[in-house]
């Protein structure tokens, strides 16, 4: 069973862009393969695979998905057989697989060994996988903050941003999200710890909403949505400000992607505005576990995860993400163990 990517899309997307087929194979390596046959378990919905659904050509980013292909994307498996000497039958790892029961990875040196079980599998989706790394990445690594700092955190309730406010918190920031409805917001006060959190969907004025939960104005800006919150935020923020640009997900599905309108203010307030890509951090993947894996146990980091169960769950999970249907890290089950 594998899930197909139909065609190139415009707009926004539908579950009908993808469909199930199934079909029959030997689930064995080809002669001489140094790649892996593995069992997905997991399966990771992310913004990002929003750009994938159309024709990229962005030097240095994961390609667009081919129609007619399935899916790619992060996910964790277990190995039934390896032809390569750093993974051996009954490893579990985490990384880039195909949205299917069975999948051969061709490129094992780019996934990551699971040598820690006694966590939940699911979160090498997440905390413990690629949006842990983002997370850790984008606030440490690209903002270099400082104890005593405000930290304003846009989509503060998914997989990224909960993880980035919960690291601020943990390091002495003051910390601010947005998130888009009552029950996200809860969430970010009540369980993440966030000193302050608003309805971005409730507040008609979004510079006079960041003014009321930051009187004093915005050192770091972690960045995930873009448009009219990223205008308000270049209002706000303080002299020397840095801003970690994750993700724009309000611009995916626009036509016409909007305009941005109070740029000056990076010139005026001396703002370090900087993109990421995660995959430029991954050599820190182990000092990053050396610090998460403690605080996972201490009960100082918590994460909400999103699961759908079952393999046709995955389109309706996968388009949920653009219009927030999501609570936390959107996971699919595909088989448990």
């Amino acid at each position: 069973m594998a899930m197909i990517f139909r065609d190139f899309v415009s707009g926004f997307p539908k579950e009908t862009d993808m469909e199930v087929r199934e079909s029959t194979t030997k689930l064995r390596l080809p002669e001489g393969s140094s790649g892996l046959l593995v069992k997905n378990l997991y399966l990771s919905c992310d913004p990002y695979m929003r750009n994938r659904m159309e024709k990229l050509d962005v030097p240095g980013y994961v390609d667009s998905f081919k129609p007619g292909s399935p899916i790619t994307g992060y996910g964790v498996a277990r190995v039934l057989e390896s032809g390569h000497p750093n993974f051996k039958k009954g490893d579990l790892l985490w990384g880039f697989t195909g949205w299917e029961e069975y999948s051969i990875i061709t490129a094992p040196e780019t996934c990551f060994k699971i040598e820690h079980t006694d966590v939940p599998l699911s979160y090498y989706t997440g905390l413990l996988g690629m949006p842990g790394m983002t997370a850790y990445a984008g606030f440490f690594e690209v903002c270099s903050p400082k104890k005593g700092e405000t930290v304003f955190i846009s989509a503060a309730s998914g997989a990224v941003g909960q993880l980035v406010g919960q690291f601020a918190k943990l390091f002495g920031c003051y910390v601010v999200g947005s998130a888009g409805s009552k029950e996200k917001v809860d969430l970010l006060k009540n369980k993440f710890r966030f000193d302050d959190a608003f309805n971005y969907k409730e507040e008609p004025d979004l510079d006079a909403a960041l003014k009321r939960c930051l009187p004093e104005g915005i050192d770091i800006y972690f960045e995930n949505v873009g448009g009219k919150m990223l205008d308000a935020v270049l209002l706000n923020m303080k002299l020397h400000g840095r801003i970690a640009v994750c993700g724009m997900i309000s611009q995916y599905n626009l036509e016409q992607p909007e305009g941005v309108h109070n740029l000056m203010n990076l010139v005026l307030k001396r703002i370090r505005m900087e993109g990421f890509l995660v995959f430029d951090y991954y050599h820190l993947y182990p000092k990053f576990l050396e610090m998460v894996l403690p605080q996972i146990k201490e009960g100082k980091i918590v994460y909400v995860e999103d699961t759908a169960k079952g393999f046709e769950s995955a389109p309706a999970a996968l388009i949920g993400l653009f219009s927030g249907r999501n609570v936390g890290k959107q996971v699919v089950a595909v088989s448990h163990e």
